[in-house]
């Protein structure tokens, strides 16, 4: 049998054999960025300018939707109780956290419906601390989707944040209908419930897109997140009025604390939910003169600042993710 190196085409150069690099006047071959350059070769990985990525992130909508979906419907198939947990389990730690806070260390008092207060505070919390746990996660375990396939990488964040979405949006459905049952009556106010949402889920996107590039590069990031968000519950607001909590810091000559506590984003988009739901919460806030113009701007800066950077941020590693 012939050698395969040794059979020839009609042009008499033999099969499967690898051209040489070109030669420049027969002295030296040219470098392959000139060679590509030359016959109008593009990098398969290359970053496209800001606006196609965009453009190619709005195609896929349809993916990242149904990506996000697939994720939430698999995500408790193993269990009995299957999707209950979304609902069960952040109603489960609101009832640990009511016995440690309301009961034990008593940062009920001057809280009218307690029980409103911190089961929303625990609902809104979660939202944004799933998405940046989910976020961290997102890019390193989709590694073979992602060597697999050509689209933006920024999709995979996304996406994760969605299933928190969609898993809040459950959650929100039973928050209400506690509000409800804790006496709360529904006002006008309640349609600011889109508007919070809304600026939640830009701040959550933007997060989660800058701690998904630092996730896909130290794993370790990982590891320290539970610490991160656990010590971020704490200053957010869910256990405690923070127009009080402020007023205490500053009788003892801290009054720097309250404003850096009201203006905590983990804070901001609680306390704007709180004011939307519950009439007994914006009474609990009266003797406080609470400016609500500020809450509302502090939502939009965050959110803002949060999106546009954490966006940037992502997308200049775009070529980077799934190498080594």
């Amino acid at each position: 049998m012939s050698h395969p190196e040794r059979l020839s085409t009609s042009g008499g150069e033999p099969v499967g054999a690898i051209a040489e690099h070109p030669h420049m006047n027969g002295r030296s071959s040219e470098s392959l960025a000139e060679f590509a350059a030359r016959h109008g070769l593009t990098q398969s990985a290359a970053r496209p300018s800001p606006r196609k990525y965009v453009r190619s992130l709005w195609q896929r909508r349809t993916f990242i939707w149904n990506f996000a979906s697939a994720k939430t419907a698999s995500t408790y198939t193993s269990s009995r109780l299957g999707q209950l947990w979304q609902v069960l389990t952040p109603l489960l730690n609101a009832a640990v956290y009511y016995l440690i806070f309301g009961v034990l260390i008593g940062t009920n008092r001057g809280i009218d419906n307690y029980t409103a207060f911190l089961i929303t505070g625990v609902f809104v919390f979660t939202f944004t601390q799933r998405s940046l746990t989910a976020g961290a996660k997102s890019i390193g375990n989709n590694l073979s989707l992602i060597r697999a396939l050509h689209f933006p990488r920024a999709s995979l964040p996304f996406a994760h944040v969605l299933m928190e979405l969609q898993q809040l949006l459950i959650s929100m459905a039973v928050l209400l209908v506690i509000v409800l049952a804790t006496g709360e009556p529904i006002t006008v106010h309640w349609l600011l419930m889109v508007p919070v949402l809304l600026l939640q889920l830009l701040f959550n996107v933007g997060i989660s897109l800058a701690i998904a590039r630092a996730g896909a590069f130290v794993r370790d990031i990982q590891q320290l997140l539970p610490f991160i968000t656990r010590s971020w519950l704490y200053f957010s607001g869910v256990f405690f009025l923070i127009p009080q909590m402020g007023q205490k810091f500053a009788d003892k000559g801290y009054a720097w604390v309250g404003p850096i506590l009201e203006a905590n984003p983990g804070a901001v988009y609680i306390e704007l939910m709180r004011t939307s739901l519950m009439k007994s919460f914006r009474e609990d806030l009266a003797p406080y003169d609470v400016d609500y113009t500020r809450l509302w701007l502090y939502a939009v800066v965050w959110a803002l600042i949060a999106f546009l950077g954490g966006f940037w941020y992502f997308y200049r590693a775009e070529e980077r993710y799934g190498r080594g």
